[in-house]
């Protein structure tokens, strides 16, 4: 991770001070911000390779900078709050956050976390994979990070193609929560299975309408499946 950038926007000084000393020490460059309008500010100057994100932030939100920086950017982010509640987490992964800390928290464990996330976010930078899955009024390629409905290109968060990608790929078949976990998000992400269900509303806002061939289906106390129908 030697030269990774990441940008710290929280409005505690000390936690900015001990994050930045924390992680120069590992070998990243750190970029610190007091404030939401700063951190947009330095995200666009300093194009970090990740950013840690709080939610109560001065001037701007976490919520309103996560939304700004994903009009731009697909760069992970990683929200980090003293709030653990469902709706934050949700909220925040439907904004479009790749995980999701609670303060106080342990900064091994967030180590971990970064170098989770850098790492799911480089493989899929080049993937060695270049089809394009088809199906009616449907097209998605990882390559390209693109999705097409009814030969339209959609806006979708990286994370939520992944998951339609795999699912796709793999129709017909079902796969539990933690399998998804495992495949799409990684063997070692930390977060918990609501994380599947919150990008699967996702995606089936995106999908309705758009064909009666074929289904983002739940299948009761399983999982789910990318299901042709006959």
């Amino acid at each position: 991770m030697m030269g990774t950038k990441i940008l710290v926007v929280d409005d505690d000084v000390n936690i900015c001070e001990t994050l930045r000393v924390y992680f120069e020490h590992e070998g990243y460059e750190v970029k610190t911000a007091n404030d939401g309008a700063q951190g947009v500010e330095f995200f666009k100057m300093y194009e970090p390779d990740i950013v840690l994100l709080d939610i109560m932030l001065p001037k701007k939100d976490g919520w309103a900078v996560c939304r700004e920086i994903r009009e731009v950017s697909s760069k992970p982010i990683i929200m980090i709050t003293a709030k653990g509640e469902v709706f934050d987490k949700v909220l925040g992964l439907e904004m479009g956050a790749d995980d999701f800390v609670v303060k106080p928290f342990d900064l091994k464990e967030l180590a971990v976390r970064i170098k989770a996330v850098l790492r799911r976010c480089n493989s899929h930078e080049n993937p060695s994979n270049e089809e394009v899955i088809k199906f009616e009024n449907i097209e998605i390629s990882l390559q390209k990070y693109e999705l097409k409905l009814k030969g339209k290109s959609v806006d979708i968060p990286p994370k939520e193609l992944e998951l339609l990608y795999f699912l796709a790929s793999n129709y017909n078949r079902v796969f539990t929560r933690d399998q998804l976990l495992d495949k799409v998000w990684g063997f070692d992400y930390l977060g918990d299975s609501r994380t599947v269900d919150v990008h699967v509303k996702r995606l089936r806002e995106k999908l309705e309408g758009i064909s009666d061939k074929w289904i983002l289906k739940t299948v009761w106390g399983v999982g789910y499946k990318f299901e042709i129908l006959q």
